[in-house]
């Protein structure tokens, strides 16, 4: 069994409004954190599998572990790459804009919802999901890292609920500004791109 190594990712994210250089700095560090995890799992896995009947609880547990570290990688990297480019506002125009208005009447009304999902008690995340089965657009609460992504759907647009995302700036009694704050910052065209 041999497995790819997962390469931490640069992103070139400038300077924003509301979310200071110190806690994006903080943030890729924890991001290289799930790569390497992910990477150290998957080899330490590979190892044991050299003898899985002697291994396999200690494997079972590697593989509930690596649904975390590879969902912090991956989320991660959905969320940073948001920020590339600098801000560009959601486009009426857009097949996704159209879409969000379809689905909920109205794109303040979608942004309403998300931003209700974001304020979610406990870490995790706000997802934006498409389902390519339906082309149904759906907005979820996944926990941690892992608990409740939605099978087969695809990440249309990321944002971390964890504390280490704003605690630098706000206080988690605050986290509302927080999510204002992502808003202020997201470049709709990396969103739109997804759609």
């Amino acid at each position: 069994m041999t497995y790819n190594t997962y390469i931490e990712k640069q992103f070139n994210i400038g300077e924003l409004k509301g979310i200071s250089a110190k806690t994006m700095e903080e943030h890729l560090k924890l991001y290289a954190g799930y790569v390497k995890h992910t990477n150290l799992i998957l080899e330490k896995i590979t190892e044991l599998s050299e003898d899985t009947e002697k291994n396999l609880y200690t494997i079972g547990e590697l593989k509930r572990r690596l649904g975390f570290e590879f969902g912090g990688m991956r989320n991660h990297e959905y969320y940073f790459a948001q920020f590339e480019g600098g801000v560009v506002v959601a486009n009426p125009e857009s097949n996704l804009y159209k879409k969000i208005e379809e689905t909920w009447g109205s794109y303040e009304k979608w942004l309403g919802e998300f931003k209700t999902v974001a304020m979610t008690r406990g870490v995790g995340w706000a997802f934006l999901y498409l389902d390519v089965t339906t082309g149904n657009l759906i907005n979820t609460w996944v926990g941690e890292q892992h608990e409740g992504h939605l099978t087969g759907l695809k990440p249309i647009l990321a944002l971390d609920m964890w504390e280490h995302s704003f605690m630098l700036d706000v206080p988690p009694s605050e986290k509302k500004k927080y999510v204002e704050a992502f808003f202020e910052n997201v470049n709709f065209r990396v969103v739109e791109g997804r759609f």
